[in-house]
């Protein structure tokens, strides 16, 4: 962190900060001077530490030594953050009046006629071809919940920068002011001349259903909520791995689901699609079954098609001798005693962020795989490896939409990334920094677009 220092000549020294610093286990790394004058002098000094709490304890020592003034505090994450974490560049310079002429008046009159009598004509004139819209109404952001769409920008930017980065996809963010469904779809099909695709992020449920399902039918482009598919699609691929490394098939997995909000509803969809035939839904409520009357009615439509059975009860008596536990719940959910009621070579997915639904170290004895929504344990399921290159298909095709083909695609190709000779407990799915996974999710995406007759443009590998 850089902490911006205002030290009085006459009372106090640098080595005195040094020191406090020191004796707090900082380490000091640069030291800048701002500003010297006769009774005072600024300076930025970068300190490492371990933590937030590390670093609170070295401003509250620095705070306590007279003579020592602490003007700001900012962190390396802060400042990557300054000004917005992406912008917009030209493609074209415009150095002289010929070339001010094409890019905009006159010439571009004849662009526009173009696009006029044949609006097709935009994917090739315009940004339209291989640009997305991030669209966020701030209500279901990361794990912090409703903060409003000013402070979902941060992550909306984030995501924008992984599309460009990895699949280079042009993306931006839309953060709405609005949390009324009819207002978001409204202002969605207004903007969705500019966009060849519509990413919808952190929308609370049960709104985001009735957004995207709207969108999906009013729209001619791909609409994709990343939250419910992006995690199913990364499940899928690493579910796919864990059976095949522990001998089973999906057709004879008894699986639990645990938290049945829009990812994990999105999540039993595509296990059932891919050939899984009992799942078993728990939420607060228990087991999701056909006896009860829910005020949810989207837990009402899931017992539908889950729970062949129709079992009651609690997690403890859905997870006895289940195969597979998939969490998308909270902390602390899944105890030491329900995994040991498991099936023989037990996978668990713990998904809940940042605290997973067991502790790894805690259920590491007892379960065959493991794997978290974390970047610090192995096996992270991250909706990074399946975003970037399913937009990517999906623009490269002229999709009309991501149907459940193309989902089941692009996980096949996520878990063919990891080939037999890597396959391991601890390595079931691909790093998001292993380049081989964006082009495999976007061929496989392409050919599913062109299989289901859902492309509009023929192919040609450019990426």
């Amino acid at each position: 962190m850089i902490l911006r220092l205002e030290l009085e000549n006459s009372i106090t020294t640098f080595g005195q900060v040094a020191s406090a610093i020191g004796e707090t286990g900082g380490d000091i790394i640069a030291v800048d001077v701002i500003h010297v004058g006769k009774s005072h002098v600024t300076r930025d000094v970068t300190v490492n530490v371990f933590d937030r709490a590390h670093g609170q304890k070295v401003v509250k020592a620095l705070d306590s030594k007279p003579g020592i003034k602490v003007v700001n505090v900012s962190d390396r994450t802060f400042l990557v953050h300054i000004g917005g974490k992406i912008e917009v560049n030209s493609k074209v310079p415009v150095k002289n009046r010929d070339d001010l002429s094409r890019v905009y008046t006159p010439g571009v009159a004849r662009v526009c006629q173009a696009i006029h009598e044949d609006p097709s004509k935009a994917y090739q004139l315009t940004i339209k071809r291989n640009t997305v819209a991030v669209v966020s109404d701030g209500t279901a952001v990361l794990g912090l919940g409703d903060i409003g769409p000013e402070a979902a920008m941060p992550v909306m930017e984030g995501k924008a920068m992984l599309f460009k980065q990895l699949a280079q996809v042009d993306a931006f963010p839309i953060c709405l002011n609005s949390k009324d469904p009819d207002e978001i779809v409204a202002i969605v099909k207004a903007i969705a001349p500019a966009f060849g695709g519509i990413n919808l992020e952190d929308i609370s449920s049960p709104r985001c259903f009735e957004i995207e399902e709207r969108l999906k039918k009013e729209l001619d482009i791909p609409v994709f909520h990343d939250d419910q598919h992006g995690t199913a699609v990364v499940l899928l691929a690493g579910l796919l791995n864990a059976v095949k490394l522990v001998g089973k098939r999906l057709e004879d997995l008894k699986v639990v689901v645990c938290g049945i909000g829009a990812a994990g509803i999105a999540c039993t969809r595509m296990i059932l699609s891919a050939g899984v035939k009992q799942v078993i839904g728990v939420d607060r409520a228990g087991i999701i079954n056909r006896n009860e009357e829910y005020t949810n009615s989207m837990w009402t439509h899931y017992a539908q098609f889950t729970n062949p059975d129709n079992l009651t009860g609690s997690l403890a008596e859905a997870i006895q001798g289940a195969d597979v536990f998939i969490g998308l719940s909270g902390p602390g959910v899944l105890k030491i005693e329900h995994v040991k009621s498991m099936a023989k070579d037990p996978i668990v997915f713990a998904m809940a962020n940042p605290n997973p639904e067991i502790d790894p170290e805690d259920a590491e004895p007892y379960v065959r795989v493991l794997a978290t929504g974390r970047s610090d344990y192995p096996n992270q399921i991250n909706n990074v490896l399946c975003f970037p290159g399913i937009f990517r298909g999906a623009l490269d095709s002229r999709a009309t939409c991501i149907n459940e083909e193309m989902k089941l695609a692009a996980a096949q190709a996520i878990a063919s990334v990891v080939s037999d000779e890597e396959l391991h407990e601890q390595y079931i799915i691909p790093s998001v920094f292993n380049k081989k996974v964006v082009k495999a999710v976007r061929d496989a995406v392409v050919k599913a677009a062109n299989r289901t007759g859902v492309a509009r443009k023929e192919i040609r590998n450019i990426f």
